[in-house]
């Protein structure tokens, strides 16, 4: 069955699954709205690394070692830039580079965010539609024990999730709106995926500008759509990323379990790696719906398995 499906992502994890659905849904037939919580300004320029990362990943443009940036990569700006004394904390490459150069001048003509991933989408091949989950300003802030609230990016790259945790806000939800596309996008689905993203910084800035949690993406129909996840946390650890760290510091034990129980009273079904079997009781006593499996996306087809053991689950809930 082709579900008309959207798809929540951030980071390589979210990127992956992003991927696999796009190997099998029809380009109509999938929506993947991006975290930009991530989003800030570095050399003056606008960097939107989690829409970045999905729109490469499914280009096939995406660093296959990294999982960010682009393939073939050339790194002569950023060499210059350090010779010259500038920030390197954040390197970028001179053909991701040029995504943000030409992304910061439209965005000072005045053109929109979700307008302009349109755009670049066409002209990279990408069929899918890819939207941002908002055209406002919502930076996601990591409060810490040392270092006082941080940007995110000062946090995950400049400080390397060194500090300690103690929790996140984001900055302008309340005011922040959906991207042109979203809502619609939503309310048209069968069903709602949240893809391998960490809940914490990747997915909760999306639900929060969705309002998703609240409403659960329906407006008047008269039987609620299946909303399921996909487990970041396999065996006690992030796939990549800091979001064994975060539970961790936020004196939560990191497990398949933790992630069920973030996104509870959300969730339908969950999908888990079998190593995490131990937890599936648990699971099912939140009323959610589990599917065990191997979990882990190491390729192409890695990730077209998971995308079907995906859509397989979300029938049984139809």
């Amino acid at each position: 069955m082709n579900l008309k499906t959207v798809a929540l992502a951030g980071g390589v994890g979210g990127a992956k699954l992003a991927h696999g659905l796009a190997q099998i849904l029809p380009p109509e037939n999938l929506t993947i709205i991006v975290n930009t919580g991530d989003d800030f300004e570095h050399l003056g320029l606008y960097i939107s690394p989690d829409l970045d990362t999905v729109c490469y990943t499914l280009a096939g443009l995406a660093n296959p070692v990294t999982g960010w940036g682009r393939i073939d990569e050339s790194w002569n700006a950023a060499e210059n830039i350090a010779k010259l004394g500038g920030q390197t904390w954040f390197r970028l490459g001179d053909r991701d580079l040029g995504t943000h150069l030409e992304r910061s001048r439209r965005l000072q003509k005045g053109d929109s965010l979700s307008s302009i991933t349109r755009d670049f989408c066409k002209v990279w091949g990408v069929e899918h539609r890819i939207i941002p989950m908002t055209d406002d300003p919502m930076p996601t802030i990591v409060n810490t024990v040392e270092m006082g609230e941080l940007p995110f990016q000062e946090y995950f790259v400049h400080q390397r999730c060194e500090p300690t945790v103690k929790g996140f806000r984001f900055e302008g939800a309340e005011s922040a709106r959906p991207a042109m596309g979203v809502e619609a996008a939503i309310n048209d689905a069968d069903a709602v995926v949240i893809c391998p993203s960490n809940p914490w910084v990747s997915i909760d800035p999306i639900l929060a500008v969705t309002k998703l949690k609240s409403t659960c993406g329906i407006e008047s129909t008269s039987k609620k759509k299946p909303i399921i996840a996909l487990s970041p946390i396999i065996d006690g650890e992030a796939v990549k990323g800091p979001a064994a760290k975060m539970y961790k510091e936020l004196g939560i034990q990191p497990s398949a379990l933790a992630v069920a129980k973030h996104y509870k009273g959300l969730l339908d079904g969950f999908i888990f790696d079998q190593i995490d079997a131990e937890f599936e009781t648990e699971i099912q006593n939140l009323g959610i719906k589990t599917m065990l499996i191997d979990s882990l996306m190491k390729d192409i087809k890695g990730r077209e398995r998971v995308a079907k053991d995906v859509l397989k689950l979300l029938n049984t809930l139809l």
